[in-house]
């Protein structure tokens, strides 16, 4: 015989797993319904912005680009695009996709919301070069245009991300692509660093730690095959040509950084001298950490004590003692006070 109170608790929990899931607005389904809404809304976003990217650098956009970008299956791949198709966002035809001026609207809202949040992340935050992307992309989705309004009024109206790319404008406006990828660049001397890939992540954290960034100039030295060899503000770097393929460059026109190659590292005990800028790597929240401990252009500073194994190294600044990693005194350009 079933025990009447057991029966009674099954049935009372029944009830209740019935209404959890079917509470109007707030039920399990209706927030089910709601993470599928917004799955499919973030993949339409997601195939339109790699429509335009196929449109900005002149590739044809197909249901095979697609399935590779999005990581989705061809059948998934051509469902999206005939999606697209009837809401008038897109067009096909022998195969391959463009975006309607609709379609193209909507693809560079998105790309606006992301690449605020990259220099967002970038000038605001401490958040690392690696995360960037992947961030902007959680949030891209989740911004609206008044909002990303409001997030360019707030940082000055940027015209570039972090890594070179342009900012589309409120009203939908688009610079065009600089530059040509490091490995086709055929001028001489000098060469001015204009966007740096951050896809494939492998690549673009190589690239990173080797402190290249938009507005590095980099002076040519010469090419084997195997590597491209460039001077990175007194660095010899060994370019592969996966990496060098992931720099677009243009003819530079001079320095970017300041003119004096010594770094605040390099100073020996007791020795002074006088600051003449940061590197141009130095941002953000690091950037305005330096410029706040005093390490302004002309102010001069005096090497006095060095740490265990030569980190940290402390200076004297405006009569205050300041410690800085050996990192951070590298990021500081000098030049040294002639007796």
């Amino acid at each position: 015989m079933v025990d009447p109170v057991w029966a009674l608790a099954v049935a009372g929990g029944l009830a209740l797993l019935t209404i959890l899931a079917l509470w109007p607005g707030r039920g399990m389904l209706a927030s089910l319904g709601r993470r599928l809404r917004l799955n499919e809304r973030v993949l339409v976003e997601d195939a339109l912005k790699h429509l335009h990217d196929c449109e900005y650098r002149g590739h044809p956009a197909t249901m095979n680009s697609l399935s590779g970008a999005l990581e989705i299956h061809g059948r998934r791949a051509g469902e999206l695009l005939s999606r697209l198709e009837r809401m008038a966002l897109a067009s096909g035809s022998g195969g391959v996709f463009s975006l309607t001026d609709e379609g193209r609207a909507y693809a560079r809202r998105i790309i606006r919301s992301h690449r605020l949040w990259e220099r967002y992340f970038s000038d605001e935050t401490g958040l690392p070069p690696s995360l960037w992307h992947k961030e902007a992309e959680r949030r891209e989705h989740q911004t609206t245009p008044r909002e990303a309004d409001a997030m360019a009024a707030r940082m000055g109206h940027p015209r570039y991300d972090p890594h070179g790319d342009p900012i589309p404008t409120s009203s939908g406006e688009l610079a065009p692509r600089r530059g040509v990828p490091l490995t086709d660049y055929d001028g001489d001397g000098i060469a001015e660093v204009v966007h740096v890939e951050d896809e494939p992540e492998a690549v673009y954290a190589e690239l990173t730690s080797l402190g290249l960034h938009p507005g590095q100039v980099l002076r040519m030295l010469d090419s084997t095959g195997r590597y491209i060899r460039v001077d990175a503000g007194g660095r010899l770097l060994e370019l592969t040509p996966v990496l060098a393929a992931n720099l677009w460059v243009v003819q530079g026109a001079g320095e970017t950084e300041p003119v004096a190659s010594d770094r605040l590292s390099e100073l020996e005990g007791g020795e002074s001298a006088r600051v003449v800028g940061l590197a141009a790597s130095c941002r953000a929240i690091e950037r305005r950490r330096l410029l706040d401990l005093g390490f302004v252009p002309g102010t001069v500073v005096e090497r006095e004590l060095t740490g265990p194994g030569g980190d940290p190294i402390a200076f004297r600044v405006r009569g205050a003692l300041i410690a800085l990693r050996q990192a951070q005194a590298d990021m500081v350009r000098i030049e040294r006070r002639v007796a």
